[in-house]
């Protein structure tokens, strides 16, 4: 049987113990990530587009460095983007730097808006601890 362990990155206490969810799960091999958004380790919102973005994906890392995984792991990716999608060109760039030959799939949709003021984009994703390629 599986076991649930909760990751929680140093840093990444307050979001577990304040907001009660966890940043990441890992059951067996599999992760689970919580949406990660561009904000620093004091919470604060990032300036600008493509450093939030980056900001997000560096959250996503950390997450995945936690549970011993990488973004080669990285199985699934959803996207969340606040109002429209007219800044993809740049999240992409910056996606890029981070998946650079093992690629996910890939789900992106537009909201309305997210639970912090500014936030411009939420990433979550599903890994698979350890995953070879065939």
């Amino acid at each position: 049987m599986p076991t649930r362990r909760v990751i929680i990155p140093p840093g990444m206490e307050n979001i577990y113990d304040t907001y009660h969810y966890a940043p990441g799960l890992l059951i067996g091999d599999t992760l689970y990530i919580s949406g990660q958004v561009g904000r620093d380790e004091n919470l604060n919102v990032v300036e600008g587009a493509e450093a939030q973005y980056a900001q997000a994906f560096e959250n996503v890392g950390r997450v995945l460095n936690a549970a011993g995984a990488d973004f080669d792991d990285v199985v699934e990716l959803e996207t969340w983007f606040a109002d429209d999608m007219a800044d993809l060109a740049s999240f992409m760039a910056v996606k890029d730097r981070y998946f650079t030959s093992r690629y996910p799939t890939w789900a992106g949709f537009a909201v309305k808006g997210f639970s912090m003021p500014g936030i411009l984009v939420e990433i979550k994703c599903t890994a698979i601890v350890g995953l070879e390629t065939a």
